[in-house]
């Protein structure tokens, strides 16, 4: 039988979950990933449930867990390939969608506070006075942010004109 806070906290899950694996996917590029930190994430909100269940917003608590998770095992992985690029030759794999590609490839371009900005602004709805807040920066800069992310990623993914395409 289902105590109150569990059912509190399953519907908090239930709610949130989907935008938060959908945030970490554009961030990390791998959905297995950002499953795997937002569900670690809230493994720890769950330990801390007593406390967080009374925050204005808990899901901001759990979206900041999972994006410190995302940017700790990137850095490992990072390590590790290093290390592996020195061992072995890598099997090539075909990429998936060009579009899906280009898309990750643009994100993975913008400096990271640009692309934390346009991930948290686009996918996850937040306004940009909670984004401003979570940074702690002010509403101005996030808007430049946001201004400079579009501007690259528009550059970036923008189909070739025939003149372009004639040079």
């Amino acid at each position: 039988m289902e105590s109150e806070s569990e059912t509190e906290f399953a519907t908090f899950y239930a709610a949130h979950f989907p935008s938060l694996c959908k945030q970490l996917y554009a961030y990390t590029g791998d959905r297995g990933e950002a499953q795997d930190v937002v569900q670690e994430a809230f493994s720890r909100g769950w330990a801390r449930w007593s406390t967080i269940r009374g925050y204005d917003e808990p899901s901001a608590w759990v979206r900041t867990v999972a994006w410190r998770l995302a940017i700790s095992r990137w850095r490992r992985a990072r390590r590790a390939l290093s290390f592996l690029a020195g061992q072995r030759e890598e099997p090539v794999v075909p990429p998936p969608d060009p579009a899906h590609v280009a898309l990750v490839a643009a994100l993975s371009t913008l400096p990271t506070k640009h692309r934390r900005a346009i991930v948290l602004h686009y996918l996850a709805d937040l306004p940009v006075a909670e984004i401003a807040a979570s940074e702690r920066v002010a509403d101005g800069t996030v808007k430049s942010w946001l201004h400079r992310g579009r501007a690259a990623l528009a550059d970036q993914l923008a189909e070739p004109t025939l003149e372009r395409r004639a040079q």
